[in-house]
């Protein structure tokens, strides 16, 4: 903070502290939105989601707040088969996803070889500065288990 940026402002005591930089920038719907994210534990769309707050936040508003979000790497994006965006609040640290197509489930996994793979295959081909992402896709065993 510099000498001519405003003292931040103390939270009311119900109101958690935004957690980062973007957050602190929201309006009342965009914080609506994303808190909305934090109660999930699956990926949801934009239409679910606005959905989800009975329609207290218009679609257009869910779709910027998503992409701000989404752009400041606070939530991760990823496209279903049919090419539909879907987002999920998750951990600060690198991670892959499985994803359960039925149900949505998903779990955040780590990848120790598909890192050492990635640098490889770069280096074979005289590429730096590489980054990936990856999402499996599959059925988790409730939804296998299920008729």
């Amino acid at each position: 903070m510099t000498s001519t940026d405003p003292a931040p402002s103390t939270p009311a005591p119900s109101t958690p502290a935004p957690s980062t930089p973007t957050q602190q920038r929201l309006t009342r719907q965009q914080r609506a939105v994303a808190d909305a994210l934090a109660g999930f534990e699956g990926f949801r769309s934009a239409q679910e989601i606005h959905e989800d707050l009975g329609g207290s936040v218009g679609l257009a508003t869910v779709y910027r707040t998503l992409q701000k979000l989404s752009d400041a790497d606070e939530v991760d994006m990823l496209r279903t088969a049919d090419g539909e965006a879907i987002y999920r609040r998750c951990s600060d640290t690198h991670h892959h996803h499985l994803v359960c197509r039925v149900c949505g489930r998903t779990v955040e996994v780590e990848g120790p070889a598909v890192e050492r793979w990635t640098r490889t295959i770069a280096a074979e081909h005289g590429f730096g500065d590489v980054a990936h992402t990856l999402e499996i896709f599959g059925t988790c065993a409730d939804c296998i288990r299920r008729p």
